[in-house]
C-alpha cells in the first residue's frame, strides 16, 4: 500500500500573504489559514472551533496569488503536510506546516465571490492515465441544489 500525504482546506487568511525571493530568484509566499469548524454541543448550544495552520505557496503561484492574498480573503489551498525539525539550546523543536501544490482565492473579505486566480492548473504528478467524467443521465436520481 502506497502512502498519502493530501490535505484540503478552505478558511480565511489572518495576515496578508508575505511575499520573498530566495537567492536563486525563486519566489515563496508564507500564508497564515484559519479555518472554522462549527458543531453541536450535547447541550444544544453551537459552538465554532477554529483551527491555524501556516501555508508556504512557491514559485509562479505565489507570485500570481501575492496580490490578492491579504487578509479576511477566504482561499482554498491543495497541498501536502510537511514536519520540520530542529535543535536550539538543547531543545528539540517541530513544526507541521503545510506545502500547497495549488491555491485559488475564492472569495474578498466581505464574503463576495472574487475573480478566479490566474495560476497554472493543478496537475497530479500521477503517471496513471486519467479517466474522463461522465456526467449522469438527465431521467438519473443526481441530485441538482448541491451546495458546493
Amino acid at each position: 500500500m502506497t502512502d498519502l500525504n493530501h490535505v484540503v482546506l478552505i478558511g480565511r487568511l489572518t495576515r496578508d500573504a508575505a511575499l520573498k525571493y530566495l537567492e536563486n530568484g525563486t519566489a515563496c509566499a508564507n500564508i497564515a489559514l484559519a479555518v472554522n469548524k462549527s458543531r453541536k454541543q450535547a447541550d444544544g448550544q453551537w459552538v465554532e472551533e477554529t483551527s491555524y495552520f501556516d501555508v508556504v505557496i512557491w514559485g509562479r503561484l505565489a507570485e500570481s496569488l501575492n496580490p490578492k492574498m491579504t487578509k479576511g480573503k477566504q482561499i482554498c489551498v491543495q497541498g501536502r503536510l510537511k514536519q520540520d525539525r530542529w535543535e536550539k539550546d538543547g531543545q528539540s523543536y517541530s513544526k507541521v506546516s503545510i506545502v500547497a501544490d495549488f491555491a485559488q482565492v475564492l472569495s474578498g473579505a466581505n464574503g463576495g465571490q472574487a475573480q478566479p486566480a490566474a495560476a497554472p492548473a493543478f496537475k497530479p504528478k500521477s503517471s496513471a492515465p486519467q479517466q474522463e467524467y461522465e456526467s449522469p443521465a438527465e431521467d438519473s436520481d443526481f441530485p441538482e441544489d448541491i451546495p458546493f
